[in-house]
C-alpha cells in the first residue's frame, strides 16, 4: 500500500500493473529528452549571438521537426494500445465477483457459488483493533485466489461510483442500472486498498475496499466457511 511521503506508485501486484508502470517510465523518459532537447534550443538561441542563415530557411530542419513528433508519438502510442487491449483481455476467468456501490459501502456476490456474498463497511474509528489502517479497512475483506483469472462485475444501486484497487492497476466506474466488466490476475499473495474514486456523495471517502489474496487452497477453505455460516 502508499505510504506517506510517496513519489511513484504502489508496488505491482498483477502483470497488468507492471506493464503499466513499465510504460509509464517508457513515457517519462521520452517526456525527459524532450523537455531537455527544448530547453538546449532555448538557452542556446537566447544566449548566443550569431545568426546561421541555414537555419532561418531550410527545407530539411522543417521535415526533420515534422516526421521526429509523429514518431515519438509512436512510439507512445504503440505500448499504450497493446497494454488497453491486454486490460479489456478475459479469458476463461477462473472466478466472477459483483462488486455493487452503495451509500456508502460495498456489496461483493461471488457468483459462482449459490449464497457466498456479503456487505462490507469501513471499521470506524474507535473500533480498530491494533495494526488496522483508518479509513481504509473493512469488516469484511473481498478475498480471491492468487495467479487466477477473476472478472469482476461492477455496478451501482444509487448513484455513480468507482472501484479502484491501484496495485492491482483496476479502476472501473459503477454506474446504476449498467454492469461493467474488469479483469485482473493477483500474482502474489497480500492485502491490498483501494477506495471508491468518483464523488459519490457526502461520505465518499469512507467507502474502503480492501482485498486479500491467498493460495488456491486457503480460498477454498475460506470460502467452504463462509458457506457453512450462511
Amino acid at each position: 500500500m502508499a505510504h506517506p511521503s510517496q513519489l511513484g506508485f504502489q508496488d505491482a501486484a498483477s502483470p497488468v500493473m507492471e506493464e503499466l508502470l513499465h510504460f509509464h517510465d517508457h513515457a517519462l523518459m521520452i517526456v525527459f529528452l524532450i523537455s531537455t532537447l527544448v530547453l538546449y534550443i532555448i538557452v542556446a538561441m537566447v544566449t548566443t549571438k550569431l545568426t546561421n542563415k541555414y537555419i532561418l530557411d531550410s527545407q530539411e530542419i522543417e521535415i526533420i521537426w515534422t516526421v521526429l513528433p509523429a514518431l515519438i508519438l509512436i512510439l507512445i502510442a504503440l505500448p499504450s494500445l497493446r497494454i488497453l487491449y491486454l486490460m479489456d483481455e478475459i479469458n476463461d476467468p477462473h472466478l466472477t465477483i459483483k462488486a455493487i456501490g452503495h451509500q456508502w459501502y460495498w456489496s461483493y456476490e461471488y457468483t459462482d457459488y449459490e449464497e457466498l456474498g456479503f456487505d462490507s463497511y469501513m471499521i470506524p474509528t474507535q473500533d480498530l483493533a491494533s495494526g488496522q489502517f483508518r479509513l481504509l479497512d473493512t469488516d469484511h475483506r473481498m478475498v480471491v485466489p492468487i495467479e487466477s483469472p477473476i472478472r469482476m462485475l461492477i455496478s451501482a444501486e444509487d448513484v455513480l461510483h468507482s472501484w479502484a484497487v491501484p496495485s492491482l492497476g483496476v479502476k472501473m466506474d459503477a454506474v446504476p442500472g449498467r454492469l461493467n466488466q474488469a479483469a485482473f490476475i493477483a500474482s502474489r499473495p497480500g492485502v491490498f486498498y483501494g477506495q471508491c474514486s468518483e464523488i459519490c456523495g457526502a461520505n465518499q471517502s469512507f467507502m474502503p475496499i480492501v482485498m486479500k489474496t491467498v493460495p488456491l487452497e486457503h480460498f477454498e477453505k475460506w470460502s467452504s466457511l463462509m458457506l457453512e455460516d450462511a
